[in-house]
C-alpha cells in the first residue's frame, strides 16, 4: 500500500513536471515570454518539490535504519500528516520498528536464558579466537582453574605450563585428561577443544569437566564389586570346609570328651579320609584363586615394539583354528590397511585376543552357523583398533557392567580374571577395551 502511494505521488509529480516543461517550451516558441517565465518558475518549484519529497522519504528511511543499527527503538514518526503517502510511510516504519523491537527483546531474553544456563552449568566452557583472546568463560571454568578473570590463553601458563601447552598452537584436540594440582587439592579434568564458526569468525569452543568425583564414585563402586566377588568366592570355598570339619570333629569329640580309639569304626575312618580330601581340594581351589589374584596384580609393564597387525592376527587364527574347525565355527581375520602396524607387547596382546577368541568360542558352542570375526584397522581420527565379534547369544545389559570386574564370571569353571586382566593390559598400553552387545557381541581394543 505504501509503495503504491509513493509510486502514484512520483508519477503524478513527474507528469506535472513534464507537462510544465512542454508548455514552457511551447510558450517560448510562440514568443509568450511572460507566461514562459512564469511557467519556468513553476517548473523549478515542481522540480524542487519532487527533490524535497524524495529526500524527505530517503531521510526517514535512513534515520530508521540508523536507529535500528544502533538498537535505538525510541524513534517514532508522526502519523497525522496532510500528505497521505508520507503518513502511510510513517505508519509502516513505526510498525516495522515495533516488530524489530519485539524480535530484539525476545532475542535478548533468549540470550540471557542461555547465558544463565551456561553460568549454572557444572561443565566449564570458554571460547577462544584465533589470537588467543578468551571471549567468554563461564564461572564454572574459572572455579575449576582457580583463576579469574580469564582473558587470554597465556594466562593458563600461570595455572599450569602443561595445560597451556594444549592451547599454545590454538588447534582443536580430542578429549584428553589433565591432572591439575593446586592448594585446594588435585583435580582430574577432561578437556575437549572443538572449532566453531560464529558470524564468520573462527573460534575454538573448549569444554572442561572435573571427573574426580566420577572417578571416586567409580573407584568406590569397583571396590564394592570386587569385595562382593571376593566374599562370594571365599565363602563358597570356606563353607564346605567348615561344614565337613564339623562333621569330622564329631567323630573325635563327643561333648567335652575326646573319643577313644576303640570307639572308631571303619566307616568313621573312611568318612574322615573323604572329608579331609574334600578339605584339601577346597584349599587348593582357594590357593588357585589367590594365585590368580596375584597374577592380576602383577602384570608386567609391556615390552612394546612395532608389530604388523597381519602377523598377530594370523598367529591368533592358527591358535584358535583347531577348536573352531572341530565345532563348525567360521573364523575370519582381516587387517585394513594390510601394512597396519601396532606398537604393542606381542605376548600380552596375543593373550588378550586368545582370551576373547575362546570366550567367543564358548558363547557359540552348540549354535549353528557360528561366526567369529577379528578385525584390525584405523579410525578416521587415526586411532588404531582391533575388534573381536561373534554372533552368539550376546551379553545381557545387566552383565555388561560386570564383565570387567575381577573374578566375576558366569561360567561354571574359570577364575573370572580373563577380561579384567585384558583391561589391565590395555590400560598399561595406554589404550582401552570396550564391549557392545546387540545382535552381535563386539569387544573393541583401542590403542594410542
Amino acid at each position: 500500500m505504501v509503495s503504491k502511494s509513493i509510486y502514484y505521488q512520483l508519477v503524478f509529480r513527474i507528469v506535472l513536471i513534464a507537462i510544465c516543461a512542454l508548455c514552457t517550451a511551447f510558450l517560448f516558441s510562440k514568443e509568450q515570454y511572460l507566461l514562459g517565465v512564469i511557467l519556468t518558475v513553476v517548473f523549478i518549484g515542481l522540480v524542487y518539490a519532487l527533490i524535497h519529497y524524495v529526500n524527505q522519504t530517503n531521510r526517514k528511511i535512513a534515520y530508521f535504519f540508523d536507529a535500528i543499527k544502533n538498537e535505538d527503538f525510541t524513534l517514532r514518526f508522526p502519523e497525522k500528516l496532510s500528505v497521505k503517502s508520507i503518513e502511510e510511510l510513517n505508519h509502516s516504519l513505526n510498525m516495522l520498528n515495533n516488530m524489530i523491537q519485539d524480535i530484539h527483546l525476545k532475542k535478548q531474553a533468549q540470550e540471557q536464558y542461555y547465558q544463565e544456563i551456561l553460568r549454572q552449568a557444572d561443565i566449564g566452557i570458554f571460547t577462544v579466537n584465533d589470537k588467543g583472546h578468551i571471549l567468554y568463560a563461564n564461572p564454572t571454568v574459572q572455579d575449576l582453574l582457580n583463576y579469574r578473570p580469564l582473558n587470554h590463553v597465556k594466562q593458563l601458563k600461570q595455572i599450569d605450563p602443561s595445560l597451556y601447552g594444549l592451547f599454545e598452537n590454538l588447534q582443536p584436540f580430542e578429549s584428553t585428561i589433565h591432572s591439575l594440582g593446586n592448594e585446594r587439592g588435585k583435580k582430574e579434568l577432561t578437556l575437549k577443544c572443538t572449532p566453531i564458526s560464529i558470524e564468520g569468525q573462527q573460534l575454538l569452543l573448549v569444554v572442561v569437566h572435573d571427573i574426580q568425583k566420577e572417578l571416586d564414585d567409580r573407584e568406590t563402586d569397583s571396590w564394592a564389586k570386587l569385595i562382593r566377588v571376593l566374599t562370594h568366592e571365599i565363602m563358597n570355598t570356606i563353607t564346605p570346609i567348615t561344614s565337613i570339619s564339623e562333621s569330622i570333629l564329631k567323630y573325635f569329640k563327643k561333648g567335652n570328651e575326646l573319643t577313644t580309639p576303640e570307639e572308631f569304626g571303619e566307616l568313621q575312618i573312611k568318612n574322615s579320609a573323604k572329608g579331609l580330601e574334600v578339605i584339601k581340594e577346597q584349599g587348593n581351589d582357594l590357593m588357585s584363586f589367590v594365585q590368580s589374584y596375584r597374577t592380576f596384580l602383577s602384570v608386567p609393564e609391556p615390552d612394546r615394539e612395532l608389530i604388523p597387525a597381519t602377523k598377530i592376527l594370523e598367529k591368533v587364527r592358527l591358535l584358535l583354528q583347531e577348536y573352531t574347525n572341530a565345532h563348525d565355527i567360521t573364523l575370519e581375520v582381516t587387517a585394513e590397511p594390510e601394512d597396519l602396524e601396532l606398537y604393542i607387547d606381542e605376548k600380552q596382546l596375543t593373550q588378550i585376543l586368545l582370551n576373547l577368541g575362546k570366550n567367543a568360542q564358548q558363547a557359540l558352542e552348540g549354535q549353528e552357523e557360528g561366526k567369529i570375526v577379528i578385525t584390525a584397522g584405523e579410525s578416521p581420527q587415526g586411532k588404531k583398533y582391533i575388534t573381536v565379534t561373534d554372533n552368539g547369544p550376546g551379553i545381557s545389559p545387566e552383565m555388561l557392567d560386570e564383565v570387567f570386574v575381577p573374578f566375576f564370571t558366569t561360567k561354571s569353571t574359570g577364575t573370572g580374571i580373563g577380561l579384567s586382566l585384558s583391561k589391565q593390559i590395555m590400560r598399561l598400553h595406554g589404550g582401552s577395551i570396550r564391549v557392545t552387545s546387540n545382535e552381535t557381541t563386539t569387544f573393541t581394543l583401542t590403542f594410542q
